[in-house]
């Protein structure tokens, strides 16, 4: 039976409200707990490098999760699959907060991690199925908004908790949101049509050792420790990634989407994004290290010389939400990426002794091209895959983001490795040709449409 077309108002806003819950907490949870690393480590009597599991765990899992989620929403109703991963996050987060050594934290984020999967994995798909066709762009758009937003603001979050209360309020806090998200839910969230088929697990796993041992050898070669073990990581992930592939071509509604892959714009527009994602977080994690170790400011500083970025995406992505239901994502994503590597050029090029104003108009260039960008693309990836494959397009939606993300970020240990503090203007340089090539090729996507 066919899915009406959206929900009525009410309705529709209280579905939206359990949506933007979930997904602030999701996402400010991963920005926290690298502000409050140091106080962790400290109080668990953990040391600095054993302590990044507290983040490692909760990123890793998300990735290798995300795809499994994505499908079990396509077999078993993407409400129900939203609803369990709320109800695990929530009791993850209560498990945070009860940790009291780095073991039991880190297991508890692993939970945490999953629930989160279980979230963003089908956000996508549930906002597609809440929102008329029409008005899609804007429901992507106001997604676009919160992730911006909550990105900007969670190390401000985190440092105002810390500042009046201890480490496990960062997490207990999710407790109440989550039980109140998980009422609204219940009433609100609209039912999608089911594939009626088995979950195959033998793809979940080969799936999560394929992501799984790319972003850890990936994050060894960053460390530069034990390469030999690194090529074998790398080894049994291709071997995995080639029998996932081969396995996912004679089923008829696979957990990692090949048929959504043969689509020409799907396939664009997901590169597009890992392209584009990739080159942000070449610039997001090199010029902390600019304003810090080169300009010599303080943390402070560098956290609202880095804010213009997400706020000026999270104020544009709306608007080009908005936009992408009148004009193709192929030119407002091309226009888009264009003015990012622009504003990345001019950041490469500061001058030696930059004012406040030099770094911040150059950083808002930047957001306003990657907000014009995000959600025409995101919109694109939704609406060109059949509607009962909503939950694959979701999950490769968020899978796209999080491998641009580490790849950019193991890019930047690797050019410090090669460049030591020149790494800083070569890495910037690289994510203005890395926007460049992503603007191409999302001006190919013209092509397939109308």
């Amino acid at each position: 039976m066919e899915a009406p077309d959206g929900l009525p108002t009410p309705q529709r806003y209280w579905a939206m409200l359990t949506v933007a819950l979930a997904l602030i907490m999701a996402v400010l949870d991963g920005a926290i707990a690298n502000v409050a690393l140091p106080t962790i480590a400290a109080d668990v009597q953990a040391t600095p490098a054993s302590s990044i599991w507290v983040v490692n765990a909760y990123q890793l899992i998300i990735t290798i999760s995300l795809l499994p989620c994505a499908s079990l929403g396509e077999h078993y109703g993407y409400r129900r699959v939203y609803k369990v991963g709320l109800t695990i996050f929530t009791l993850g987060s209560l498990a945070c907060a009860l940790s009291s050594s780095l073991e039991t934290l880190t297991a508890a984020r692993v939970v945490q991690g999953i629930g989160a999967a279980g979230i963003m994995s089908v956000n996508g798909a549930l906002v597609r199925y809440i929102y008329p066709r029409r008005q899609l762009g804007r429901g992507i758009g106001i997604n676009a908004l919160l992730v911006g937003v909550s990105s900007a603001v969670g190390p401000t979050v985190a440092a105002g908790i810390l500042s009046v209360a201890s480490w496990p309020w960062l997490f207990a806090v999710n407790v109440p949101i989550g039980v109140v998200a998980l009422a609204i839910a219940t009433r609100s969230l609209p039912v999608n049509p089911r594939t009626g088929l088995r979950f195959d697990f033998v793809s979940a796993v080969l799936n999560a050792l394929a992501f799984g041992l790319v972003i850890m050898g990936i994050d060894g070669l960053g460390q530069k420790e034990r390469p030999a073990f690194e090529i074998i990581e790398f080894g049994v992930a291709l071997v995995a990634g080639i029998w996932l592939v081969r396995r996912q071509l004679a089923l008829r509604s696979p957990l990692l989407p090949v048929d959504l892959l043969r689509i020409p714009i799907f396939r664009l527009s997901i590169l597009t994004s890992i392209c584009s994602f990739g080159a942000q977080m070449l610039a997001y994690v090199s010029l902390p290290f600019y304003f810090q170790g080169t300009l010599g400011l303080s943390e402070v500083a560098t956290g609202l010389l880095m804010t213009p970025w997400p706020l000026t995406t999270a104020i544009v992505a709306p608007i080009a939400g908005w936009l992408s239901d009148r004009y193709p994502s192929g030119m407002l994503g091309g226009i888009g990426l264009l003015t990012m590597a622009t504003g990345l050029a001019l950041l490469a090029g500061l001058p030696a002794h930059p004012s406040a104003l030099d770094i911040v108009w150059r950083m808002a260039i930047c957001g306003l091209g990657f907000g014009l960008f995000q959600s025409p693309n995101n919109r694109t990836m939704l609406s060109s895959a059949p509607r009962e494959r909503s939950g694959g397009a979701s999950g490769m939606l968020a899978t796209a983001r999080l491998l641009g993300q580490t790849t950019g970020a193991a890019m930047v240990s690797l050019l410090f490795g090669l460049y030591q503090m020149q790494a800083i203007t070569v890495a910037i340089m690289a994510g203005a040709a890395v926007a460049g090539i992503a603007a191409l090729v999302s001006f190919l996507r013209l092509r397939h449409q109308t």
